[in-house]
């Protein structure tokens, strides 16, 4: 298994705009943001943070909603997307005492997340990380990647999943923005 890491530092590929704590704590901040596999990873005590996810089989999806995602999802490191987002979030002990048929429900019947996700691709790349199992303290590192002229969507795309029943599990979730270094 290789996990990705994503290092709060001084030097790296993205520069940190903001550090916003959404729910909970946030992280300390940090002016650049490296991205590495664990094969790469430095010295974890010269940084101010470091969150590690793997990336996994897509979950909550239905063979049709995993074809409609994977027709129109846009790849990562597009030339164009410069700017860029991680969100990382860790959901209550009430959402993962849930079955998976009743995580399902609420993520998707309920909360249309993969629905109202579709609308913003292809303009909007995503990955996702999971680090629950990892002893990590979030549950997701999310990450998003997008062109400046799709920031206003961007927003909106966050803004409509944050207003979910999904959402309602969230116990910490932070905002980091970033913008490609020249």
């Amino acid at each position: 298994m290789t996990f990705t890491i994503f290092t709060g530092r001084n030097t790296g590929a993205w520069n940190i705009l903001s550090i916003a704590p959404v729910t909970g704590e946030s992280l300390v901040p940090a002016s650049h943001l490296a991205i590495a596999p664990s094969a790469s990873l430095g010295d974890a005590s010269a940084t101010p943070w470091q969150l590690r996810g793997v990336t996994s089989h897509v979950r909550y999806v239905e063979r049709v909603e995993k074809n409609a995602l994977t027709s129109v999802q846009a790849g990562l490191g597009r030339p164009e997307a410069t700017h860029a987002a991680l969100i990382p979030i860790r959901k209550s002990d009430a959402w993962w005492e849930l079955t998976q048929e009743e995580r399902r429900k609420i993520f998707e019947d309920k909360s249309h997340h993969i629905a109202a996700s579709l609308k913003y691709l292809p303009a909007i790349a995503r990955q996702l990380y999971h680090c629950r199992d990892l002893g990590e303290p979030f549950d997701f590192l999310t990450w998003f990647e997008y062109a400046p002229e799709h920031a206003a969507m961007f927003e909106d795309l966050v803004g409509v999943l944050r207003k979910t029943d999904e959402w309602t599990f969230v116990e910490r979730e932070v905002d980091i923005r970033l913008v490609r270094t020249a």
